[in-house]
């Protein structure tokens, strides 16, 4: 397993998937205070690392995508797929349909 890990150079989603870094959760407050984990809220925004080629319709065509890589994006609560491409970095992969928001930073 270990070995898979670091064989994955590249990936790319299928269809109209979407693969987004999860933001890291807060772990100390403003004044320094450590924030225990059971605590942290849970991460619902990240960046967009990877998109699909896209959906087909009906006719066969490609329907036009609204997300593109480095967008900044609201997750649902629940949902999307876990990947693990490196350690401390949390994927995920959700059809673009799943996310509820691109956010303008």
């Amino acid at each position: 397993m270990a070995f898979a890990k670091h064989a994955i150079k590249k990936l790319t989603p299928m269809f109209d998937r979407v693969l987004v870094l999860r933001a890291e959760a807060v772990t100390k407050s403003k004044g320094g205070i450590l924030i225990p984990e059971k605590s942290q809220g849970k991460v619902l925004h990240g960046s967009v690392v990877a998109v699909g080629p896209g959906a087909r319709n009906t006719k066969g065509e490609f329907v036009r995508k609204t997300i593109k890589v480095g967008d900044q994006v609201l997750l649902p609560e629940y949902g999307g797929t876990k990947v693990e491409l490196e350690e401390n970095k949390e994927y995920h992969l959700f059809r673009e349909s799943d996310i509820l928001a691109k956010l303008e930073v």
